[in-house]
């Protein structure tokens, strides 16, 4: 059990969240009174923000010393950005929260006590949220299929407000994987969890930009990632399409030689084919996916580029 004074740093990717900044600090310096044994740092990572997000974080900075703000080149997501943070925070363990206080920065005093406890990674998983309809379904259904096909008992309202202990930090540094789900990453390696099950508020400030090409990409990246499901189901389909495709012919041959069926036409064949086509282009698109992300792995390049680095 840790009981002397720690560093607790929290990472926050920013990405246009001025409307949210000018509210995000204040809230996150206020942790200081609810943990007094504790050394804050905050680490904004502004992830290529076209407004005046950088400027209000290099505002604050003059205003906190306990501010550093790393400035990626340009947007890379989410994640890169959260990785960024990791590997520039310095505390003993690390908080990751989004910027517009949908999360509440306060149950990181309970995280924290779990933390000295002995719990490396402190998760804080949605019982509900207020979103629409929508919103809920397209979430429940990632989770769902997640814990389904590729990492078992996962956290059936997903997370991304957590606490990790630094060695946990580091691991996820060094592995350095690309186009990867950070958080999925952290739970699959395996560590002690503790949960913390809250509800996340709806949004109050500012547009979301986490647009629906991105939820798409993080799905495809979480199940190339982690399950072996979609090369899975691309051999089983083969096999029942093969199997099918087989006693079907089977049949409009003996059907044809006995007569008791007419012999097909040539609309029967091109809705077929065209059926069959598409089963190897979803096929193909699959192994594309495998393959451009092992071409991505082996040019060795960065998930993302600081630009400039504020402490």
């Amino acid at each position: 059990m840790n009981t002397g004074k720690i560093k607790f740093s929290i990472v926050v990717p920013i990405y246009f969240n001025a409307l949210n900044i000018p509210h995000t600090v204040p809230r996150l310096q206020k942790l200081q009174e609810l943990l007094p044994d504790c050394e804050l740092e905050f680490v904004f990572v502004d992830d290529g923000s076209k407004d005046n997000s950088f400027q209000l974080l290099l505002e604050a900075k003059q205003q906190d010393e306990r501010i550093k703000v790393i400035k990626l080149s340009r947007n890379f997501g989410s994640m890169s950005a959260i990785q960024a943070g990791l590997q520039y925070a310095s505390g003993d363990c690390i908080g990751v929260i989004a910027a517009d206080l949908q999360d509440p920065p306060e149950l990181f005093v309970d995280m924290i006590k779990e933390w000295r406890n002995g719990k490396k990674v402190v998760l804080a998983t949605r019982s509900d949220r207020e979103e629409s309809l929508s919103q809920k379904m397209f979430s429940n259904s990632y989770y769902y299929l997640l814990e389904k096909f590729a990492l078992k008992d996962y956290p059936k309202g997903g997370f991304d407000f957590l606490l990790v202990d630094k060695q946990v930090a580091q691991e996820v540094i060094d592995i350095g994987e690309k186009n990867t789900n950070v958080m999925s990453l952290i739970y699959w390696l395996g560590h002690d969890r503790e949960y913390f099950p809250y509800v996340r508020e709806e949004r109050k400030l500012g547009k979301s930009r986490w647009t629906m090409s991105k939820k798409i990409k993080l799905f495809i990246d979480s199940f190339v990632s982690f399950s072996y499901m979609p090369i899975r189901f691309m051999s089983a389909l083969g096999v029942i399409t093969a199997l099918l495709s087989f006693l079907y012919g089977v049949y409009v041959v003996v059907g044809a030689l006995s007569g008791w069926i007419p012999i097909q036409g040539w609309t029967t064949i091109i809705a077929l084919i065209t059926f069959l086509l598409g089963i190897i282009m979803v096929m193909l698109g699959i192994i594309g996916e495998y393959l451009w992300r092992i071409l991505d792995e082996s040019r060795n390049r960065p998930s993302f580029i600081v630009d400039e680095v504020y402490e």
